[in-house]
């Protein structure tokens, strides 16, 4: 009653002040991340997991054959060999190695190049064009990602001697173009990436299906493509076993079969060719390198973009 009494101003001033903290919107504090000891202590493992072999093949490249097997695996040798190791790899035997790598960088370019533009135009056309026979043919390349490569080696092998083209590049090339896994990321990518919005107004523009392709929907598929092309790029370069029952002359060898040659001469015979040993560790360390670089210049390509010709609504 005290409070009524003391006039209109008062009650004024009072019914103003509560309705403007009324409407005055509510500050929230922003929600600090959750941190997880348990998940960081998973993650470092992961991390050692992962970079453990290849500290161990970087302090082993530094070795003599001598100290790979006198030294701690972990740590230097008595000598640091780096540098004597990498000159007698690409000068043994009349500079095999130089040819194993640039055949190796060849298979691995070509077919990374020739399997994501396969992909890349048989995913866009699952995802956007409707034909006869579209969902049978897709379940079909589902079905045969859970084939294992292994297995198709040897009909491979037969189908590519009765063709006379066992023991020439192409035995590596052709078959590393088709992709299965990548023609089903591109179609998955393929359906989010390009708005039908975007292909309606290209049409009424007037422009034709390639020209549709090349010049708008390339761009947005552009992360996909790189993905397939670094996924078909490690798997070309780490090839051993198509190679192994593909290539008989060692001029046509990528690097893995070379090293394996070279490893199977230094642990073989009457332990002459030992040496052997450090220039196949070096090599090793030599063939990663490669890949490292592809990741490192191609990551932003396959980072960035991932919004690249949506519509914003």
């Amino acid at each position: 009653m005290t409070t009524i009494s003391r006039g209109p101003a008062a009650s004024g001033r009072t019914v103003s002040h509560s309705t403007a903290s009324a409407h005055q919107p509510v500050r929230r504090r922003p929600r600090r991340p959750t941190k997880s000891n348990l998940l960081t202590l998973a993650m470092c493992a992961l991390l050692v997991y992962f970079l453990f072999p290849l500290f161990w093949l970087t302090i082993a490249a530094t070795k003599n054959t001598g100290d790979l097997f006198s030294t701690f695996g972990l740590w230097f040798g008595n000598d640091f060999s780096l540098f004597t190791n990498i000159g007698q790899t690409f000068t043994h035997n009349g500079g095999e190695y130089t040819r194993w790598m640039a055949n190796t960088l060849v298979y691995a370019a070509v077919s990374a190049v020739g399997a994501s533009a396969l992909a890349t135009f048989a995913g866009y056309g699952f995802a956007r064009y409707t034909f006869r026979g579209r969902g049978p043919l897709l379940g079909l390349v589902l079905g045969t990602i859970m084939v294992p490569t292994t297995a198709l080696a040897i009909p491979t092998y037969l189908l590519f001697s009765q063709a006379g083209l066992v023991n020439t590049p192409w035995a590596i090339i052709l078959p590393s173009l088709v992709s299965p896994f990548g023609l089903f990321l591109m179609w998955v990518y393929a359906r989010d990436a390009v708005s039908d919005s975007v292909l309606e107004a290209a049409r009424i523009d007037g422009a034709g299906e390639l020209a549709i392709f090349f010049r708008v929907v390339l761009r947005s598929l552009a992360p996909g493509f790189v993905t397939v092309l670094l996924f078909t790029l490690v798997a070309t370069w780490n090839n051993y076993f198509l190679p192994l029952i593909m290539l008989n002359d060692p001029s046509y060898y990528p690097i893995t079969v070379g090293l394996s040659s070279w490893s199977a001469q230094a642990v073989g015979g009457n332990g002459s060719n030992a040496d052997l040993l450090a220039l196949v560790v070096t090599g090793s360390l030599l063939s990663v390198l490669p890949l490292i670089a592809a990741f490192l210049m191609l990551q932003r390509y396959w980072q960035s973009g991932l919004s690249a010709g949506a519509v914003k609504e």
